[in-house]
């Protein structure tokens, strides 16, 4: 897809950081195939990454991660995305692959931040574009 290519053109490894993780990949599906679904809105994009990434960072520097800190911090991030109506199931995945990779503080920045809001501009771009595009109609 467009977008994956685009954030791993601008984010690359060998510029010292990339703007992609799996989940995006998942936020994908919902952004440009249901954009109208409430768990698509760029709020919840930007905020249910933001938060859920937050909490996976802090349970890396507070806690040993094992299965209970896994599941602990998973429920917590759905918790909390419920909470502050910013629900993106995606999201989901952040606080397991955060604590099981050992993450750090920049993770929230590049990719979390920067990945989840280039993603929405993406998608409202592609949305505009598709929408002015003039549709082709067949007569039979």
């Amino acid at each position: 897809m467009l977008a994956i290519m685009v954030l791993a053109l601008l984010g690359r490894n060998d510029q010292g950081y990339w703007l992609l993780m799996a989940a995006f990949g998942a936020s994908c599906v919902l952004i440009f195939a249901v954009p109208d679904s409430p768990l698509a809105k760029a709020r919840n994009v930007i905020a249910g990454h933001s938060l859920t990434a937050l909490i996976g960072v802090v349970f890396v520097f507070c806690l040993p991660v094992n299965p209970f800190t896994l599941g602990l911090a998973t429920g917590l991030a759905v918790a909390l995305m419920v909470l502050t109506k910013t629900v993106h199931p995606p999201a989901g995945a952040n606080p397991l692959f955060i604590m099981l990779s050992g993450q750090g503080w920049t993770f929230l920045l590049f990719p979390v931040l920067t990945g989840a809001v280039s993603l929405v501009i993406l998608g409202r771009s592609y949305h505009l574009l598709k929408t002015r595009w003039p549709k082709l109609t067949l007569k039979k």
